[in-house]
């Protein structure tokens, strides 16, 4: 969340910078409007206040001296009702604020290329070369089906569209990619976490689920929990509402958690595969840092995420969002994209994003600097990595003309020596 103070202050500042986010400038006066009549009603009651209190010490007077006092008493009265009132009042304006706030998006860092088209992204880099094959490479969802290891027709039978199967071997390399991502998440410095899978509403708040995005959550209706849509929710709120001694600072997490996508706005992209699904694994990286430390950690993160590709020797390249469309919470992210030989592209496999004290405000996650002062922490996040789509990679980079897969030789290991996974029985 912004600092509504700050708003008040720099309004064209924000006007501008949110602008390139697709936020209405009458968006930012009408924020300001609503707070200007907040803090009216805080001033008006303040003022009733300390009138009544004054009031209340010449009744006391009065009384003491046997003098009639009523005519005050009544006055004081219709000064409690106009001030209950105005509380009243402030309490419904404060509630105004605090939601037209929330659906703010952060500022974008001064690197971030300025554009609301995601074609406007800017290529930081360009990591290995797509493998020319000397046949036609099949797209992962035909290699599974004919393998026998992945099973979307019974995955809809039992659940509806965009849910599967993993079957034998399929199930084994899906358990091979993410305990090598938290093997090497560990070696980084990252503590694993196995967290929550459900989540209160104030943790969907916490960082920045809701109100905006209520929609797109799948909701536990009988009561006020949600199913997660990235282990990010729960990590980020561990600390919520805490004081982080700052000598702990920085603080590494990571986690494998199923994901939870309602997938509203993708009806008609990417129905088969392993791309975009209701339920699907996902290790997630969350770090805690100090302000003056949080962009270095961003390159940090980014260098953890690509090491994984670099590792598995799956080509990628790196590009930075543009302003309009890096996800609500984040001041600047840099996604990884994985090339897919049967689409001819790269596809997202990572989002790394600082969203600087955004998350911390709503969260009330704060550290004492050096003067002892209590400061927001920034928190920082990215994918390391998407399984499924980890796993979809392997399948179209790693196929060979039989329709067999590869294992990547870091894999081999964690799938017990197996080298390659051909057609099950």
């Amino acid at each position: 969340m912004l600092d509504v103070k700050m708003i008040r202050q720099k309004p064209d500042f924000f006007k501008e910078q949110l602008g390139h986010r697709g936020v209405a400038a009458s968006q930012i006066d009408d924020l300001i409007k609503a707070d200007a009549d907040r803090r009216d009603l805080i001033a008006k009651s303040e003022q009733l206040k300390s009138t009544r209190n004054q009031v209340s010490g010449e009744i006391s007077q009065l009384k003491r001296n046997k003098e009639d006092a009523s005519a005050q008493i009544a006055e004081m009265q219709q000064v409690s009702a106009e001030i209950k009132t105005l509380d009243d009042d402030r309490r419904k304006a404060d509630a105004q604020v605090q939601d037209m706030a929330a659906h703010l998006p952060n500022v974008p860092h001064p690197d971030v290329p300025i554009s609301l088209k995601e074609e406007d992204a800017v290529e930081l880099r360009r990591i290995g070369t797509p493998r020319k094959f000397d046949f036609e490479p099949k797209a992962h969802w035909e290699l599974g089906e004919d393998l026998g290891i992945l099973d979307f027709e019974r995955g809809a039978k039992v659940s509806g569209s965009r849910f599967l199967y993993y079957i034998g071997d399929g199930a084994k390399l899906e358990r091979a990619v993410y305990n090598f991502f938290l093997d090497q998440h560990e070696a980084e410095g990252y503590t694993e976490v196995l967290p929550p899978y459900m989540v209160t509403d104030e943790s969907m708040y916490g960082t920045g689920q809701f109100p905006k995005f209520k929609d797109d959550a799948f909701r536990i209706t009988t009561q006020d929990l949600s199913l997660i849509p990235t282990a990010e929710v729960p990590l980020v709120n561990y600390y919520r509402d805490e004081v982080i001694p700052a000598e702990k600072l920085p603080v590494y997490f990571t986690a494998l958690s199923p994901a939870f996508r309602e997938e509203a706005g993708s009806a008609g992209r990417d129905t088969k595969g392993l791309i975009r699904l209701h339920q699907f694994n996902k290790v997630e990286m969350v770090k805690f840092t100090k302000p003056e430390d949080s962009w270095d950690e961003l390159e940090k993160l980014t260098n953890n995420a690509e090491s994984l590709l670099k590792k598995l020797d799956l080509p990628y390249h790196v590009i930075t969002l543009t302003t309009g469309d890096m996800s609500f919470t984040a001041a600047m992210t840099h996604d990884l994209e994985v090339w897919f030989p049967e689409q001819d592209k790269y596809r997202e496999i990572s989002s790394c994003s600082n969203c600087t004290d955004f998350q911390a405000r709503r969260a009330h996650i704060q550290y004492r600097d050096d003067d002892g002062k209590l400061q927001f922490v920034h928190t920082l996040n990215g994918s390391g990595l998407a399984v499924g789509r980890t796993v979809a990679a392997i399948m179209e980079n790693y196929q060979n003309e039989d329709g067999s897969i590869t294992i990547p030789d870091v894999l081999v290991p964690y799938m017990h020596g197996k080298t390659k996974i051909e057609k099950q029985a």
